[in-house]
């Protein structure tokens, strides 16, 4: 019974509990802001609201920030990625086809590293063309 019960939390409330925990607290945050908009408003008639809310608004990244970080990631995904290749080629120098998984799952995740590695560095240098512009 047990060994059904772990992979259905595993599989099915553990993924339910994590986006609701990310919804709610997103939640959360917008109604701290809106009440912290409306004592504002309602303290002092003074107070422009559009700035107000323009202050508590999440700050924006840079798309220099932005660019950065594609590039960081890229670059993250891509080494992890020829790492897991490399280790997979040694296994397979090694004559791990005994065990065929020693070969096969890394190389398999390291080409999808390795891919999305790529794929940021090439958004990284398309984007950097349109910055610049």
């Amino acid at each position: 019974m047990s060994g059904v019960l772990v992979p259905i939390f595993i599989c099915v409330v553990l993924p339910i509990a994590v986006v609701l925990i990310t919804a709610l607290t997103k939640i959360n945050a917008d109604n701290r802001r809106t009440q912290v908009i409306i004592k504002a408003i309602e303290a002092n008639n003074d107070i422009d609201a559009d700035k107000l809310a323009d202050s508590l608004k999440k700050p924006q990244r840079t798309p220099l920030e932005l660019l950065n970080l594609r590039l960081l990631r890229g670059c993250i995904f891509s080494f992890i990625g020829l790492a897991l290749a490399i280790v997979g080629i040694v296994n397979l120098a090694n004559g791990a086809l005994s065990s065929s998984d020693q070969v096969t799952v890394p190389l398999m995740f390291g080409g999808a590293s390795l891919a999305i590695g790529l794929s940021y560095v090439v958004v990284y240098f398309v984007t950097r063309k349109q910055i610049n512009r």
